[in-house]
This record gives structure tokens, sequence and C-alpha cells, in this order.
């Protein structure tokens, strides 16, 4: 008998690329192949359990059809290329682009799916190389109002407490956030939770599997959030139930509330919850020893979501509910590295750790460290006005990790904007949707196959390391930007590993300066702020003053406002999106996971029953959605999940949901309104599977 072939196994411990819960895993390599995940028990924010998506990783990492060579378009098809033509013909159009319009005229886009290096390299890249701030992360559009809004309340636009400090509530309100199925392993700690009898409360228009945790659900009508806590606030001040103390101490501006709040004593006729349960549940919050708010997209993607954090922010302060053990704000992010993409300073008015573009010190101590002369002193373009100013100014685009045709509101707009610039570059790891309408497409690496770290929604930064190599002739994604660099002949990015730019972001960065690689490699890592070497990083904010300069919680008045668009006689349904748990994004990694893509393989709408049967549409039919935007076809789903004249559809899907949705932005983050817009349903000719 011939001896068995010995095969090479090695456990690999990193991140997962999903949700910004940031759960540690193994992964299984076996003679240079990905082979499997196996639970990391030492990590702990999720102590060795996963979630569909955390199990299944792996799988999209060797698909036979990652881009494996530089793509470059030519009479409209796309040919491969050697990396030096596809990077000089980037360097040279990018040149000949800003020589002919000036900075304003390129536009630079980061994914938060990539890590806080090439976030931070891409940007210094953008404005070393071409004196712009035009650049941008996908933050923007999806918790943009928190670091607007957290930012004008506490001085610092980031979670306040750590996943595990929850277990210390006694008081949890879940608001506009499907736990659950967007960030399980957060839903896990709910539980947890609940079985040492913390009250959970949900806020949701939509029967959620989230909403199966609750003690008390409040169905509320969508997009009235601002309504609902101000008259939350307006019971417990009435009752004498705010923390009078707290008050006093640590904040100001609380006048202005209680002038703003006295509107609002009754406001059943705009969110649909009865005041009597309304008082019940402000009551619980203002009485628990420690109450946690957490909230998500619900509350933050709507022309409004800038007032709606600011208004939960207001709540929480009113009762003393910061800077404590078991208390806080709880922003969860939805992609692997949000927080730290916006830490990184891939913003259009800030540098890394917040430090502000326009004040003149700020850019003189940045030209100092990176040996360059006239920094921009203006705001750049966001990641939603260079969509609208592609063609004028905008002329050049580079993407990094994004789908905009499909994630951005309004998808037809975001085809025939990008179709108007002169050259648009994509680097990705697959041929997305919005690979279409470039002229270069760059292969990068995945999560799998690079070094570097990303933070999670609590402040923790956790290091990614690599498992296996790259397809083809595909880099990693920041060694493509300091090949560019070196073709354009700029000095600071002679860099040899992730670690020598983490360093560079470092010494910029006062709040992270004692985070190094080597503290990072503990399982619990560091969360920030960290300002020396030694510190034992900052896992509760605010504990002693707030991070605005005077180191006071700020209060704001904030009256409720309608969304932008609302149903009426032409459009008479809601419709809303959010996430399922099998999907992630736009689906270019789950959609190659075959149990994910059973489990739910194509795109469905939620309605009412009484709306189906009043529009005579069966579960599993086909039908037409139409908003003033675009219409799609898709299969119906008739439950009672979701309310009467209410629509709810998941957002990963190609031609979905943001074929209908409004560009419309909230005027202080510029956000999109994609979780709100009128549309109407029409009966399709198709037949769609049962349900």
């Amino acid at each position: 008998m011939k001896d068995a072939k010995i095969q090479e196994m090695r456990y690999v411990p990193t991140t997962c690329p999903y949700c910004g819960v940031g759960c540690g895993l193994n992964l299984v390599v076996i003679d240079g192949k990905l082979r499997g995940v196996e639970p990391w028990r030492r990590n702990p924010v999720n102590e060795g359990k996963l979630c569909p998506k955390g199990a299944t990783c792996w799988q999209f990492v060797h698909s036979p059809d990652r881009l494996a060579k530089p793509l470059i378009k030519k009479d409209g098809l796309f040919h491969e290329a050697g990396w030096d033509e596809a990077l000089d013909l980037i360097v040279s159009k990018f040149k000949d682009t800003i020589e002919s319009y000036g900075p304003k005229s390129l536009g630079f886009q980061v994914s938060c799916r990539t890590t806080n290096e090439e976030c931070y390299i891409m940007q210094k890249w953008a404005r070393v190389a071409f004196k712009t701030n035009n650049i941008d992360n996908c933050a923007r559009i999806c918790h943009g109002p928190t670091v607007v809004g957290l930012n004008m309340s506490f001085g610092s636009g980031a979670m306040t407490n750590t996943f595990e400090d929850l277990l210390n509530s006694d008081f949890i309100l879940i608001w506009g956030s499907n736990i659950i199925e967007a960030h399980p392993l957060v839903g896990r700690r709910i539980v947890q939770a609940k079985e040492k009898g913390t009250q959970v409360i949900v806020i949701d228009p939509r029967f959620s599997p989230t909403v199966r945790l609750a003690d008390t659900w409040l169905r509320i009508n969508p997009s009235t959030h601002t309504a609902l806590a101000n008259s939350m606030m307006y019971w417990i001040i009435k009752e004498g139930k705010h923390d009078k103390e707290f008050i006093n101490k640590r904040t100001k501006g609380f006048k202005d509330l209680e002038k703003t709040i006295r509107n609002y004593a009754d406001v059943e006729f705009i969110t649909g919850v009865p005041t009597e349960k309304l008082r019940e549940v402000a009551t619980g919050y203002a009485e628990a020893k420690n109450a946690a708010i957490i909230y998500c997209l619900g509350v933050t993607e709507l022309t409004t979501g800038t007032d709606n954090v600011q208004s939960l922010a207001n709540l929480s302060m009113l009762c003393g509910n910061i800077g404590r053990p078991g208390a806080g704000l709880y922003p969860l992010r939805g992609q692997n590295n949000v927080q730290g993409a916006c830490d990184m300073g891939a913003f259009p008015d800030i540098y890394s750790g917040y430090q502000e573009c326009m004040l003149p010190e700020m850019r003189k101590k940045m030209e100092d460290a990176w040996g360059v002369h006239d920094l921009p002193d203006w705001n750049g373009a966001t990641l939603t006005e260079q969509i609208t100013q592609c063609g004028d100014p905008i002329r050049a685009m580079y993407i990094l990790g994004l789908n905009p045709v499909v994630s951005y509101p309004d998808s037809n707009n975001v085809i025939s904007s990008l179709e108007k610039l002169d050259f648009l570059v994509v680097q990705d790891i697959f041929f997305s949707e919005t690979c279409k309408y470039a002229d270069v497409i760059l292969p990068g690496a995945c999560f799998a196959e690079k070094d570097g770290t990303f933070t999670n929604g609590e402040r923790r930064m956790n290091r990614v390391r690599k498992a296996v190599s790259p397809p083809g002739d595909a880099k990693v994604d920041w060694e493509i930007f300091v090949l560019l660099a070196k073709k354009m002949g700029i000095s600071g990015f002679e860099f040899n590993s992730a670690e020598e730019i983490w360093n560079d972001m470092r010494l910029v960065t006062p709040s992270m300066f004692g985070c190094t690689y080597e503290i990072m490699e503990k399982p619990e890592s560091v969360h920030w702020p960290c300002p020396t070497i030694g510190h034992p990083g900052t896992p509760i904010l605010h504990k002693e003053k707030f991070a605005t300069p005077d180191g006071l919680g700020t209060f704001a008045g904030i009256d409720y406002r309608p969304p932008a668009e609302v149903a009426d006689e032409e459009y008479k349904y809601t419709l809303m999106t959010g996430r399922v748990i099998f999907h992630y994004h736009t689906r270019t990694q789950t959609g190659r996971c075959s149990i994910l893509n059973y489990e739910v393989p194509s795109l469905y709408v939620q309605l009412n029953t009484e709306d189906a049967k009043e529009l005579k549409i069966k579960n599993g039919e086909t039908i037409k959605i139409r908003s003033r935007r675009g219409e799609i076809e898709t299969i119906a789903n008739v439950t009672d999940a979701v309310p009467r004249k209410v629509l709810f559809m998941p957002m990963h899907f190609d031609k979905g949901a943001n074929t209908l949705t409004n560009t419309a932005l909230d005027p202080l983050s510029g956000m999109p309104e994609l979780k709100h817009c009128a549309v109407a349903i029409e009966k399709s000719q198709r037949k769609g599977p049962d349900l």
C-alpha cells in the first residue's frame, strides 16, 4: 500500500470580512488553499461563534471568476494587460485630467470592506499626488449621520461602549435595527443579556426576527423617529425622571431641548404608537440603572438621519446614560471596516483621527509629516456629490472595492453619471456591475490574501492575516498604490508592509499612536483612543467628560421633519429596504457561496396580506414596483410582517431596490434617503415561483 500524501494544514487567525461586529475566526489552509473555517474561541467579540456568512466566508476566495489580470477597455471590449501598461495609462490619464481641469476634476471612492491601511494610503495618495480632498468612503451612505450627529452631540462620532458591555445593561432599546439578521453575534449578546433579566424593547415598523426577542415592540410608522424620541423625552421630563445632576454638570443646551419637546406630548398621529405604550417605554428607560440604545440604518439612512441620531443622543444624555458600563449608544456598522475607513481620513473634510482639513495648523502638520506643500484648503465632494458631478467638474474617478451601480440610490442615475466620465478606474476582486463602465479594471486581493487591520463597530482594531496568495497576477490593494506613487515619482510611499503603512498613520494620529501591531496581536486587541505606547485603550467613551472642546455634551432641540418623499395618490406605498442574514452588501462575495444562495436565491418584496388581497396578488406572484426613478419586477412575499401600505425589500440584489430609491440628501451628512421612498404596485404578466 502506497503512503497517503501528507497534506500541510495551517490555522490562520483573522477577522471576518463581513459586518462591523468583527468576529474572530481561523481560516483552515490545506496545501495552500482555503478549505474551511474553524472557531477562534479566544476572541472576545464572538467567543468562537459565527453566523452563516462568517461560517462560509472562505468559499468565494478561490472562485474561478476572480479578477486575476488587469483589464483595459479598447473599442468597448476589455482586454488583458500587464501591470505596467495599466498603471502607466492610469497615471497618464489622471495627470492629463488634473493639468487640464484642476484638482476638483478627480474623484476617489474607497470601500469600507478594505483594510485600514488601504483606506489610509488611498486618501494620502489622492491628497499628496493630486492635491484634492475629493475622497470619500461608503460610510457616507450608511453611518454618515452617526459621524456628524454624534460629533455634534458628544464630540466623537463613534460607538460609546463595547458589545460585551451589553451584559451590564438592564434595559436595551433596539431602534431601527434588525440585529438578529444584520449583526447576529451582537444579537447573541442581547440573548445573553435577556437571560440575565434585561428588558429588551424593539422599535421598528416591521415584525423582523429581532422583534421576537422583544419584551415590548413599538410598531412605529416609517421614518418618524425624531417625533417618537421627542415624545419620550417630554414624558421623562414631565414626570421628573431625567438626570438633573448629569444634565447640570456635564451638558449644555438643555433649555433649547426643553422648549422644543413641549409640543410632543401626543405624537400617535405621527408615529402610530399609542401614547400610553410610549410613556411606559420612556419610563422604563429613565428608571433603568443602566440603559443602552442600539440603532442602525433604519435610523440613519434618511434625509433626517442626523436629526434622528442627535435625538437619540439627547435621550441618552437626558437620563445620564453615557460614560458608564451598561449604558451608551451603539451605532451598528454594516460593513467590516466602516469605522476604520472614517478613522483613516477617507473623508472629504478630515485627515486620520478626525483632524480637520480646514484648520491651517492641521494642514501644516500633515504637510510636514508627508513632505509636501499646498495640501488643499477646501472641503472635497462627498461620495454622492461625486456621482452628481460626473462629467462636470469631475472628469476621472478611481473606485476601490465599491459597487455603486447596485449600492447607491437611483441606479439608473448612477449608470448615466458614470458614463459621463472621461476615465474610470475600478479596483476590485470580482467583475462587479460597476466594472462594466470602467476603462481600467485592476485585480485586488481579498481579506484572506493580505495583512492589515479592520476596526469594528466598538472601535476595536482587529488584525487581518494573510492565509493564501491572490489569484494570478492580482495584487494586494495597498501595493497597487505604492506602485502608482512610484510611477509618479512621489516620495512618502516607500512601504514594504501593511505594518509600515499603519505606523505612518500612527505618527500623525494622536488618538491611535499607542495602537501598535504588537498590542493588536492579542485576541482582545485594543480600543481607540489609545494615545500612548502602553495605554490600555478606551472601551467606554465619555466617562469623565465628552470629547467636545469644552468637555460638555450638547443638547439640540430638533423638530420632526417628514421624509423627502411620501406616499400619495399615484405612489400609494412606502418602500423600506434592509438586510437579510444570508447575504452581504451587493452579493459579490455571498452570491458565490452556494449555501447562502440556496437560502435566498433571488429578490423578493414583502407585501401586507390585506394589501395583497385588495390588489388580487397571490404569494409567489411576480409583480411590478415603480417609483419616480425606475421600475423593477420581483416576487411578492405576502405577509403580516409589514404593516398596510408599507413594503420591505432586501437591498442586496442588482436591478433591485436601488433602482427605486431616492437621491434626496440629509443636508448635514449628505446621506441619501435609502430607507424611504414612495412606490406604486402593478401586477406583472410573468408568474414567479411559489414562496
